[in-house]
């Protein structure tokens, strides 16, 4: 048996919120700037995203593209339900658990994009290529990480249960 966490409703919302607002700069502005072979790039997510996949690596962008946009989206829907679906079936209430154990899971697979630009701007830089740098964009998308991580942390699962007690 664990304690209650307080004020887990309202935190949980509060990181949430803060996820998402913080989600569109992480989106806007570029995540790294490169410099190769005389050609020099600021790149956003979505536009490192779709020069992976014109220039055959496909696999590397669908990879960016789940750790980068599926899997906060998951996560912002996902919360967004826990916190403010007021379903009381027992079945309903089933599910909201093995959702919230979802999410919990899949957070850390958001760091990924962080730690691929970290690898490429360290590959550039150890091959003497070129210059690769992170840029403002990477500190939003790891603060939109984390929240959306102490969102899930905070949640208290339980909460779901009580207002079945509450209801009926």
């Amino acid at each position: 048996m664990r304690v209650r966490k307080h004020n887990s409703h309202a935190r949980s919302t509060a990181y949430l919120i803060a996820a998402l607002a913080l989600y569109i700069p992480a989106n806007i502005y570029p995540v790294m700037y490169t410099k190769m072979l005389g050609d020099e790039a600021d790149s956003t997510i979505v536009g490192g995203i779709m020069e992976f996949w014109e220039s055959g690596s496909w696999d590397i962008a669908l990879l960016i593209f789940l750790a980068s946009v599926a899997v906060p989206c998951t996560k912002f829907i996902a919360m967004s339900f826990l916190l403010w679906n007021g379903s009381t079936t027992e079945h309903a209430m089933a599910g909201k658990t093995r959702l919230l154990k979802f999410v919990e899971g899949i957070g850390y697979w958001s760091m990924l994009d962080v730690l691929v630009v970290a690898i490429v701007a360290a590959l550039i830089q150890f091959n003497a290529l070129g210059v690769a740098e992170p840029r403002l964009g990477i500190v939003f998308f790891g603060a939109v990480v984390v929240l959306t991580m102490m969102s899930a942390l905070s949640f208290d699962g339980r909460l779901t249960w009580d207002r079945k007690v509450d209801h009926g």
